[in-house]
């Protein structure tokens, strides 16, 4: 039975798709029943659609890029979406490997917290408050916490990545971007899918992942869904001094949605979710040797990668709780809808801050921190040539932490240092609005702004007893968007944006500084194509100029068990995007995308620069960086894919792969120290017969077993890293309901 087409489905918060940096048959999002909604039309839309035109083998995907429902190839920003059946076939299960699929994309992390970073834009902070640039939203949620976006993709219903400043109808903290989450909401219709993955590593490693997603109704006007994800490996880095592995992993996810329609006009959701995670994944090993420990006696080194040897068993452990409410109202000529979330975050790491098995220094810190948000949005729903929202936003956080670093360079009688006890708190006031108009057929302009007050409070108590500081400090900012889209033809669209975004200051909960740094901004320039020019092929592309000032840094402090949060003068970025999508027979699809970026520093005279000693560890230096390319921006980066199905002994039998690419990758203001260009492949195969009962696949990832760090350390004590996890094979069954 085919089924009607739900417009408030995709009425979401914040979104996604905020201009179309191209989807493929990975790319299109689809409903509970399979099949592609189409976009509502107005004023010159309307009219080319009545035109008889072949279908475009890549289908339309409807998304909320402009806070509203629209095509995603009509939208004016560039952005990549991909759904969940996407996701699953190019292996990426967090947020953070979504550097495979998304161009200019880079999954960073520092410890326990996940830094993304797009166009070379990206935080490093680690703080309490300390929020990325790159915003986190799910389900229309704000995701505040670095420490709490380890996100597990368990059932979704796609991935939105949005490139570029998102400052006035997303607001806080998109500076550089924005991804967005969307899961299923909960059908009426019953059904369920189970899936196992087992897979093997080095070491003989095991890898295992177990999940649910059941719904249905409980009522004539409610329905309810769960999902659950167990996901498990025993380790994959060889641990020299106690035995066996570290880097095990254990994560529970538990997630739950009530859809309420007591009325045709009205759709409440309320959701749920738990998270767990037990992990020594924070096990880093020095680069090169490059640890201040190798000039000590009984010191050792690892000899290749995938090898740790510390002092202690690192420790990344997180709990994390989220409750959210969405209400939408259809009151025909308008939809007002309200959005609120809460966060509980609880979490405990410790890592080795030499990298080596000499007692020298640790960083052990236990963080608390709790926050809410709320939105209420009215935006316009007629035809007209006309299109408005308005809205207001309130955000609010609070947390502390207990940090009890020790360094010493006399081992193996350690000094501890400063015990810190910093309370960081927050509340942010926002007003925005944007308008749309078609001033003729096929030319649109766009105006928006959005008005932001944010009050910072930090207090940071010592040694137990002493309140160093008790200060606070409020920043207000407007930013605003101007735009133009033109359509050439009803499958070609141009279009230009000047937006600005900003990010308040913010205070480090690791040192005892009364000041915050300043708050970052940037003011971003946008051209872009977005065409099918034929029904097999799709060509987008995107060129943009940024003028980035007050860039918020951290790196690590002299003594290597403490960070410093500082401002860079100023920094240039330009580059592109292009991405093509090609279906050249029946069943097969491939996908293309490369990213130019051309990142520098022009005004960072005070850089925090770490220079190798040639007896281990590095001198740290106070240094000219202007010039010098930016952390985590590497010129080039891409990704292809291909995906091919036929029919095959009474079913479908598939495959696939995706590799993805980069050129160098710095990780330090002076350019001292890098990741050389590398290339990542994941491949698949699998069967299903035509029911569709079940799906069979074995997979690879990493095929070529490359020796890729997430991220680089330079400091004091030694210059480390993680890798990314070796070659991993194995098999996987789903069965549907």
């Amino acid at each position: 039975m085919k089924r009607e087409y739900n417009k408030s489905r995709f009425v979401l918060f914040s979104g996604a798709c905020m201009g179309a940096m191209l989807c493929s048959s990975a790319s299109i999002a689809q409903d509970a029943a399979g099949e592609t909604p189409q976009a509502p039309t107005t004023g010159s839309q309307l009219a080319s659609t009545q035109q008889q035109e072949p279908a475009s083998a890549f289908g339309d995907i409807v998304v909320t890029a402009t806070r509203r429902e629209a095509r995603l190839q009509d939208v004016p920003v560039a952005v990549t979406a991909i759904t969940g059946a996407g996701l699953a076939a190019a292996d990426v299960s967090t947020l953070r490997t979504l550097t495979q699929v998304v161009p200019g994309f880079i999954g960073s992390r520092n410890m326990g917290v996940f830094q993304p970073v797009i166009r070379g834009v990206g935080s490093t902070g680690i703080s309490i408050g300390d929020e990325p640039n790159i915003a986190t939203y799910v389900d229309g949620v704000y995701q505040p916490e670095s420490a709490a976006n380890w996100i597990d993709l368990v059932e979704v219903e796609r991935v939105e990545v949005l490139r570029g400043p998102q400052g006035t109808t997303f607001g806080r903290n998109a500076t550089g971007g924005l991804i967005n989450v969307i899961t299923p909401d909960p059908s009426f219709d019953f059904r369920g899918k189970a899936s196992v993955r087992v897979g093997r590593m080095r070491n003989d490693a095991g890898d295992y992942d177990a999940r649910m997603y059941v719904t249905g109704p409980i009522s004539e006007t409610a329905a309810l869904d769960f999902a659950s994800l167990f996901r498990k490996n025993d380790g994959y880095i060889k641990d020299l001094v106690r035995g066996g592995t570290l880097g095990g992993q254990r994560v529970i996810d538990l997630r739950s949605k009530l859809l309420l329609k007591p009325a045709d006009n009205v759709k409440v959701v309320l959701t749920g979710e738990f998270f767990d995670q037990q992990s020594t994944t924070n096990a880093p090993q020095p680069i090169d040797g490059n640890t201040l420990g190798r000039a000590f006696p009984g010191v050792i080194l690892p000899r290749g990668p995938w090898e740790a040897s510390l002092t202690r068993v690192p420790v990344l452990d997180l709990r994390r709780w989220t409750a959210a409410l969405h209400v939408s109202v259809d009151l025909e000529t308008v939809n007002l809808e309200s959005t609120s979330g809460f966060l509980n975050l609880r979490w405990y790491q410790e890592t080795d801050s030499d990298a080596s098995n000499v007692d020298i220094g640790n960083f052990p810190a236990l963080f608390a921190t709790e926050s809410g948000s709320s939105e209420l949005k009215l935006s316009s729903t007629n035809a007209g040539p006309f299109q408005w929202l308005v809205g207001g936003y309130f955000y609010q956080f609070g947390g502390h932490a207990d940090l009890s670093p020790f360094a010493t360079t006399t081992p193996p009688s350690p000094l501890v240092g400063p015990h810190l006890q910093p309370e960081l708190s927050g509340r942010s006031f926002a007003g925005f609005g944007e308008g749309t108009y078609e001033l003729s057929g096929g030319l649109f302009i766009t105006l928006g702004g959005r008005y932001t007050t944010e009050k910072r409070s930090f207090t940071q108590i010592l040694n137990g007893n002493t309140v160093a500081n008790d200060v606070s400090k409020t920043f207000n900012k407007f930013n605003y968007k101007v735009g133009v889209r033109y359509e050439i033809t009803s499958r070609t669209n141009v279009y230009a944006t000047h937006s600005t975004a900003f990010k308040s200051g913010v205070y480090n909960m690791a040192a005892t500084l009364s000041t915050p740094v300043l708050p970052e901004e940037i003011t971003a320039y946008e051209v872009g194509l977005k065409t099918d020019p034929l029904p097999w092929l799709r060509i987008n592309i995107a060129t943009y100029y940024y003028d980035y000032k007050n860039l918020q840094l951290q790196a690590r402090a002299a003594n290597s068990s403490a960070y410093i949060l500082q401002n860079a003068g100023n920094a240039e970025i330009y580059g592109g995007e292009l991405e093509t999508f090609i279906s050249p027979v029946d069943g097969l699809k491939l996908r293309a995308a490369v990213a130019y970026t051309h990142a520098r520093y022009q005004d960072f005279t005070a850089a925090q620069g770490f220079i190798p000693r040639g007896s281990g560890g590095n001198i740290v230096a106070t240094t000219d960086a202007s010039g010098n390319v930016m952390t985590r921006a590497p010129k080039w980066s891409g990704n292809f894919g291909a995906d091919y199905t036929t029919a095959m002994g009474g079913g479908t039998f598939g495959a696939g792969a995706n590799l993805s690419w980069s050129s160098r990758v710095y990780y330090d203001f002076l350019n001292i120290f890098s990741q050389p260009s590398y290339t990542l492949t994941n491949a698949s195969i699998f069967w299903t017969p035509d029911s569709q009962a079940w799906k069979a696949s074995l997979w690879v990832t990493n095929l070529t077993n490359e020796k890729v760090f997430q991220t680089i350390r330079p400091g004091a004590f030694s210059t480390d890293g993680f890798y990314e996890q070796p070659r991993k094979i194995g098999a996987s069954f789903e069965v549907r309901f």
